[in-house]
Protein backbone atom coordinates (compact mmCIF):
# COMPACT_ATOMS: atom_id res chain seq x y z
CA UNK A 1 0.00 0.00 0.00
CA UNK A 2 1.98 3.76 -1.09
CA UNK A 3 1.93 5.84 1.80
CA UNK A 4 -0.88 8.57 1.90
CA UNK A 5 -0.91 11.98 -0.17
CA UNK A 6 -1.17 15.14 1.36
CA UNK A 7 -1.46 18.37 -0.27
CA UNK A 8 2.19 19.20 0.55
CA UNK A 9 3.25 16.26 -1.14
CA UNK A 10 2.10 18.12 -4.54
CA UNK A 11 3.28 20.48 -7.00
CA UNK A 12 1.60 23.27 -7.59
CA UNK A 13 1.32 23.04 -11.23
CA UNK A 14 -0.51 19.90 -12.42
CA UNK A 15 1.43 19.04 -14.89
CA UNK A 16 4.25 18.67 -12.90
CA UNK A 17 2.32 16.56 -10.68
CA UNK A 18 1.60 14.87 -13.73
CA UNK A 19 4.95 14.34 -15.05
CA UNK A 20 6.30 12.82 -11.33
CA UNK A 21 3.67 10.14 -11.20
CA UNK A 22 4.20 9.49 -14.88
CA UNK A 23 7.58 8.96 -14.87
CA UNK A 24 7.65 7.07 -11.68
CA UNK A 25 4.40 4.32 -13.10
CA UNK A 26 7.01 4.20 -16.25
CA UNK A 27 9.70 2.50 -14.40
CA UNK A 28 7.12 -0.20 -13.24
CA UNK A 29 4.79 0.05 -16.22
CA UNK A 30 3.29 -3.13 -17.82
CA UNK A 31 1.99 -3.11 -21.52
CA UNK A 32 1.79 0.26 -22.98
CA UNK A 33 2.82 2.82 -20.77
CA UNK A 34 1.42 5.61 -22.98
CA UNK A 35 -1.95 4.08 -22.92
CA UNK A 36 -5.04 6.03 -21.70
CA UNK A 37 -8.95 6.53 -21.70
CA UNK A 38 -10.46 9.21 -23.66
CA UNK A 39 -14.02 9.64 -22.88
CA UNK A 40 -16.43 11.65 -25.64
CA UNK A 41 -20.01 12.59 -25.45
CA UNK A 42 -22.66 13.20 -28.08
CA UNK A 43 -24.81 16.70 -27.42
CA UNK A 44 -27.43 14.13 -26.30
CA UNK A 45 -25.05 12.74 -23.50
CA UNK A 46 -24.13 9.59 -25.19
CA UNK A 47 -20.98 8.44 -23.50
CA UNK A 48 -18.64 6.26 -25.42
CA UNK A 49 -14.86 4.98 -23.84
CA UNK A 50 -11.47 3.64 -25.66
CA UNK A 51 -7.79 3.82 -25.27
CA UNK A 52 -5.43 5.77 -27.10
CA UNK A 53 -2.28 6.32 -27.11
CA UNK A 54 -0.66 9.46 -25.58
CA UNK A 55 1.93 11.03 -28.29
CA UNK A 56 3.11 14.01 -25.98
CA UNK A 57 2.13 16.57 -23.40
CA UNK A 58 2.85 20.11 -22.16
CA UNK A 59 1.79 22.76 -20.40
CA UNK A 60 -0.73 23.34 -23.11
CA UNK A 61 -2.51 20.05 -23.43
CA UNK A 62 -2.56 16.30 -24.29
CA UNK A 63 -2.11 14.56 -27.61
CA UNK A 64 -3.24 11.80 -29.45
CA UNK A 65 -3.38 10.96 -33.21
CA UNK A 66 -6.34 9.32 -34.93
CA UNK A 67 -8.98 9.37 -37.84
CA UNK A 68 -10.65 12.18 -38.12
CA UNK A 69 -13.61 10.00 -39.64
CA UNK A 70 -14.05 8.20 -36.40
CA UNK A 71 -16.62 8.22 -34.07
CA UNK A 72 -14.43 9.75 -31.38
CA UNK A 73 -13.48 12.41 -34.13
CA UNK A 74 -17.38 12.59 -34.94
CA UNK A 75 -18.45 13.01 -31.28
CA UNK A 76 -15.43 15.39 -30.31
CA UNK A 77 -16.71 17.38 -33.35
CA UNK A 78 -19.95 18.24 -31.78
CA UNK A 79 -19.09 18.06 -28.29
CA UNK A 80 -15.13 19.44 -27.69
CA UNK A 81 -15.39 18.73 -23.76
CA UNK A 82 -13.48 14.86 -22.94
CA UNK A 83 -11.83 13.89 -20.34
CA UNK A 84 -8.67 11.42 -20.05
CA UNK A 85 -7.81 9.07 -17.42
CA UNK A 86 -4.42 7.01 -17.05
CA UNK A 87 -4.57 3.79 -14.54
CA UNK A 88 -1.67 2.46 -13.25
CA UNK A 89 -2.01 -0.47 -11.02
CA UNK A 90 1.56 -1.46 -10.20
CA UNK A 91 1.64 2.09 -8.30
CA UNK A 92 -2.59 1.67 -7.60
CA UNK A 93 -2.80 5.69 -8.87
CA UNK A 94 -5.11 7.28 -11.24
CA UNK A 95 -5.11 10.55 -12.82
CA UNK A 96 -8.43 12.25 -14.44
CA UNK A 97 -8.12 15.12 -17.22
CA UNK A 98 -11.39 17.42 -17.86
CA UNK A 99 -10.96 19.88 -20.75
CA UNK A 100 -11.55 21.27 -24.08
CA UNK A 101 -10.45 19.31 -27.37
CA UNK A 102 -9.02 20.94 -30.34
CA UNK A 103 -7.04 19.86 -33.17
CA UNK A 104 -3.24 20.12 -33.51
CA UNK A 105 -1.96 21.81 -36.48
CA UNK A 106 -1.22 20.48 -39.78
CA UNK A 107 2.53 20.84 -39.37
CA UNK A 108 2.36 19.02 -36.41
CA UNK A 109 0.48 16.47 -37.40
CA UNK A 110 2.81 16.41 -40.85
CA UNK A 111 5.89 16.00 -38.06
CA UNK A 112 4.48 13.17 -35.76
CA UNK A 113 2.98 11.12 -39.23
CA UNK A 114 6.26 11.38 -40.39
CA UNK A 115 8.21 9.43 -37.75
CA UNK A 116 5.36 6.88 -38.04
CA UNK A 117 6.70 3.33 -39.65
CA UNK A 118 5.58 2.65 -43.24
CA UNK A 119 3.03 0.20 -42.57
CA UNK A 120 1.59 2.62 -40.05
CA UNK A 121 1.82 5.23 -42.48
CA UNK A 122 -0.38 2.42 -45.00
CA UNK A 123 -2.54 1.91 -42.48
CA UNK A 124 -3.66 5.32 -42.24
CA UNK A 125 -4.62 5.27 -45.21
CA UNK A 126 -6.63 2.22 -45.52
CA UNK A 127 -8.77 2.14 -42.54
CA UNK A 128 -12.15 3.90 -42.87
CA UNK A 129 -12.09 4.30 -39.18
CA UNK A 130 -15.25 2.92 -37.24
CA UNK A 131 -16.98 2.68 -40.37
CA UNK A 132 -18.65 -1.40 -41.28
CA UNK A 133 -15.88 -3.55 -43.39
CA UNK A 134 -17.25 -6.20 -44.76
CA UNK A 135 -13.90 -8.70 -43.88
CA UNK A 136 -10.61 -8.63 -43.28
CA UNK A 137 -9.23 -9.50 -46.51
CA UNK A 138 -11.23 -6.40 -48.23
CA UNK A 139 -9.38 -4.02 -45.08
CA UNK A 140 -5.85 -6.26 -46.52
CA UNK A 141 -6.77 -5.58 -49.77
CA UNK A 142 -6.74 -1.95 -49.33
CA UNK A 143 -3.59 -2.03 -47.77
CA UNK A 144 -2.06 -3.50 -50.96
CA UNK A 145 -3.60 -0.79 -52.68
CA UNK A 146 -2.32 1.85 -51.24
CA UNK A 147 0.95 0.50 -51.24
CA UNK A 148 1.47 -0.55 -54.62
CA UNK A 149 0.08 3.42 -55.34
CA UNK A 150 3.05 5.19 -52.91
CA UNK A 151 5.57 2.00 -54.25
CA UNK A 152 9.31 3.81 -53.80
CA UNK A 153 7.55 7.44 -52.75
CA UNK A 154 7.34 8.85 -49.29
CA UNK A 155 3.63 8.41 -47.78
CA UNK A 156 2.21 11.77 -47.12
CA UNK A 157 0.07 12.36 -44.30
CA UNK A 158 -4.00 11.51 -44.95
CA UNK A 159 -6.23 14.53 -44.74
CA UNK A 160 -8.52 12.36 -43.02
CA UNK A 161 -5.60 11.83 -40.14
CA UNK A 162 -4.32 13.74 -37.38
CA UNK A 163 -4.03 14.82 -33.37
CA UNK A 164 -6.00 16.27 -31.07
CA UNK A 165 -5.13 18.21 -28.02
CA UNK A 166 -7.07 18.33 -24.85
CA UNK A 167 -6.68 21.47 -23.21
CA UNK A 168 -7.19 20.56 -19.36
CA UNK A 169 -9.48 22.62 -17.22
CA UNK A 170 -9.66 20.26 -14.80
CA UNK A 171 -7.24 17.05 -12.74
CA UNK A 172 -7.68 14.96 -10.45
CA UNK A 173 -5.18 12.66 -8.35
CA UNK A 174 -6.21 9.66 -6.74
CA UNK A 175 -4.18 7.07 -5.07
CA UNK A 176 -4.91 3.91 -3.23
CA UNK A 177 -5.34 3.83 0.36
CA UNK A 178 -6.04 1.45 3.31
CA UNK A 179 -9.62 0.04 3.66
CA UNK A 180 -10.68 2.53 1.01
CA UNK A 181 -9.83 5.25 2.58
CA UNK A 182 -8.50 6.65 -1.07
CA UNK A 183 -6.45 10.16 -1.33
CA UNK A 184 -8.12 12.24 -3.78
CA UNK A 185 -6.94 15.59 -4.82
CA UNK A 186 -8.78 18.02 -7.29
CA UNK A 187 -7.33 21.23 -8.93
CA UNK A 188 -9.65 23.73 -11.13
CA UNK A 189 -8.59 26.83 -12.86
CA UNK A 190 -9.58 29.80 -11.25
CA UNK A 191 -10.86 32.78 -13.58
CA UNK A 192 -7.14 34.11 -13.35
CA UNK A 193 -5.57 30.95 -14.90
CA UNK A 194 -4.26 29.92 -11.39
CA UNK A 195 -4.81 25.80 -10.36
CA UNK A 196 -6.72 26.13 -7.22
CA UNK A 197 -6.40 22.51 -5.11
CA UNK A 198 -8.68 20.88 -2.96
CA UNK A 199 -9.08 17.43 -1.29
CA UNK A 200 -12.27 14.90 -1.98
CA UNK A 201 -13.65 12.38 -0.29
CA UNK A 202 -12.83 9.00 -1.36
Amino acid sequence: MADPLRESDLDPNPVEQFTRWYEEARKVAVGDDTAMTLATATPEGQPSARIVLLKEYDDKGFVWFTNYGSRKSDELGMNAKAALLFWWPNRREQVRIEGEVEKISAIESDGYFASRGRMSQLGAWASVQSRPLESREELEERVKMFERDFEGKEIPRPPHWGGFRLVPHAFEFWRDGEARLHDRFRYEKDEDGNWDITRLNP
